[in-house]
């Protein structure tokens, strides 16, 4: 039996590449340790549902906030991805089989944390042969029917090895916000993430809001990974022309010596004028921060992100 919590089993495809110093992190980075009586109850009711939440599994900095606010990211299919992105903490392998209960657990668990926006993600399953769209549109359907109030948000994989009938699938089960990452400009793709492809991952943006223009789309990428503005921009460019409403832009902190070196920390100041750049661009919502990640306060950022929405059709 394989154990993940050790880094050397978590993530073998890592095992022997050589290790990258972990530069120290500047002031603007550092967060509490998790705790309180929030934290302790929402961790309490994932344990009592079983359910793997991506806070944990991606080293989340921001979990101690968000989960003392009652807010996790539940993470489904699974705790083992069939990609090795070099980036990313989630553990490497083969995956169990699916577990047909997990939807119902998940519903269950939003309605107990009293969620009125709810995100859910999971592992690249490259393994199914829809790459685990059914699940997800079996988990959006449970929630809708166990907690209809709740907004529904999901960051899916890039359904890279699927036919299109796996988007079109997601799609049909009416998430109120689809997000898919690019996380990283295209000339970084073969080093950070060597599994995927830009275009396709950009395409399948463009494809849910012809499929259906009501869904808003979401994407985001890391900086620090040593990519350049221009890189950077060209990005906000390419997702303005996919039609995607939401932008989300973070600093990369590297998990282990084995992950992908920080090339550097970028400044609030620089992240500040990224976001400036992006709301230039024509994005709905833009979140730009240090501590940006995908998830985080995206309940609040859904209010917001509609609000925008109100405030363009009325002026159309």
């Amino acid at each position: 039996m394989r154990d993940l919590k050790m880094p050397a089993e978590r993530h073998p495809e890592k095992a022997h590449r050589p290790d990258n110093a972990q530069p120290k992190k500047p002031d603007w980075i550092r967060v509490k340790a998790p705790g309180g009586q929030g934290y302790a109850e929402t961790r309490r009711i994932m344990r009592e549902h079983n359910l793997v939440t991506v806070c944990e599994e991606a080293g989340c900095p921001n979990a101690g906030e968000c989960w003392n606010q009652g807010h996790a990211t539940m993470m489904i299919m699974g705790e083992i991805c069939t990609r090795g992105c070099t980036f990313c903490n989630v553990a490497t392998g083969r995956p169990d089989t699916l577990d047909a209960f997990e939807p119902g657990r998940v519903a269950d668990a939003v309605q107990k944390l009293g969620l009125n926006h709810v995100v859910i993600t999971s592992v690249d399953r490259d393994d199914l042969d829809d790459g685990g769209a059914e699940h997800f549109a079996q988990t959006i359907r449970a929630v809708r029917h166990r907690a209809p109030g709740t907004t529904i948000e999901i960051l899916t994989p890039d359904f890279l090895k699927c036919g299109p009938e796996a988007l079109e699938i997601v799609v049909a089960a009416k998430p109120d916000v689809f997000n898919h990452n690019l996380e990283t400009v295209p000339g970084l793709y073969p080093t950070v993430r060597p599994g995927a492809r830009y275009f396709h991952s950009l395409r399948l943006l463009q494809r849910v809001k012809e499929i259906d223009p009501a869904i808003f789309t979401k994407s985001g990428i890391m900086v620090g990974l040593g990519e350049d503005r221009q890189a950077v921009t060209q990005i906000m460019d390419d997702m303005r022309a996919a039609d995607v409403d939401f932008l989300t832009i973070g600093q990369y902190l590297q998990p282990t010596p084995k992950h992908h070196r920080v090339d550097r920390f970028v400044t609030p100041e620089e992240f500040a004028s990224y976001e400036k750049t992006a709301y230039g661009k024509g994005f709905l919502m833009v979140s730009a921060t240090p501590l940006t990640r995908s998830s985080y306060h995206a309940g609040d950022d859904f209010a917001r992100l509609r609000t925008a929405r109100e405030a363009k059709l009325s002026k159309a």
